[in-house]
């Protein structure tokens, strides 16, 4: 059930996006007005805005309620804990030798003996 919410809610997302992508803005209606050729449009001069404007809110509409139900549906789920919580830690009890670095006297340059 879940995944199917989830599979519908990211394709009406996608969906949502790519409507508003396909509309044009305010200040395109004036130049249609001047005849810029947009009456020659697949939708017509204004079918396209009502038939896009209606789409976008049905497809928003979905996405909207298909979030509550995937905010529902993991509020239903156990509470376990924190996520740190799930972390393993590993600590070395031995820090590893290296290799034998003599070490020298930083008045002579010396190595102590």
């Amino acid at each position: 059930m879940y995944s199917l919410i989830l599979a519908v809610n990211v394709l009406s997302g996608l969906g949502v996006i790519g409507l508003v992508l396909m509309q044009h803005g305010k200040g395109a209606d004036m130049g249609a007005a001047f005849g810029s050729g947009s009456s020659g449009s697949l939708f017509g001069a204004t079918g396209s805005s009502n038939f896009l404007s209606k789409a976008t809110g049905i497809l928003a509409a979905i996405f909207f309620i298909t979030c509550l139900g995937l905010n529902y549906l993991a509020g239903k789920q156990p509470h376990t804990g924190s996520v740190v919580d799930g972390i393993k830690i590993e600590q070395k009890s031995e820090i590893p030798a290296g290799p034998a670095v003599p070490l020298t006297d930083p008045r002579t340059n010396d190595i102590p003996k």
